[in-house]
């Protein structure tokens, strides 16, 4: 899975300027490509932190150019609530602004909240990923982590 990851960011540094410099968003298949690479490692990562759990939508903000929603629900398979996604700049489709704030790529819970995560991808051509189920990695500390429920 790491060598596809890999393979999949190599190809992408190769196309991101032409696509940079025609103001193009890459193609969906790529966005998709990406985040299937991404599922294994998580789609949402948890921490523990300052009083407080995170759940970071990292790895699903960066496609944001592509996504339509993101859906998710915490300790259910209800799909009841959406991340609010910050707007796509064709020119750095992959790029936060520089005044995206936490609320950009996490939300906060009280501290072990959340127990699982449901999530699903809408993509902008109204196409659904599968839902994936996450949870807390255990003995972990305060490092970011997630595990895909089986």
């Amino acid at each position: 899975m790491r060598k596809i990851l890999i393979f999949l960011l190599a190809c992408f540094s190769l196309l991101a300027p032409a696509f940079a410099q025609q103001n193009k968003i890459p193609p969906m298949e790529l966005y998709k490509a990406m985040a299937q690479a991404n599922k294994a490692s998580g789609w949402v990562q948890f921490r523990e932190y300052n009083g407080q759990q995170w759940v970071y939508f990292t790895p699903l903000v960066m496609l944001r150019c592509r996504v339509k929603e993101i859906r998710y629900s915490i300790n259910s398979a209800d799909l009841d609530q959406k991340f609010p996604l910050v707007a796509c700049h064709p020119a750095l489709p992959f790029s936060l602004p520089p005044d995206a704030g936490p609320e950009a790529i996490a939300i906060t819970l009280s501290p072990n909240q959340a127990e699982k995560i449901a999530v699903q991808i809408i993509y902008e051509d109204d196409s659904e990923s599968e839902v994936m189920v996450f949870e807390p990695c255990l003995g972990v500390g305060e490092a970011t982590c997630a595990s895909i429920v089986q």
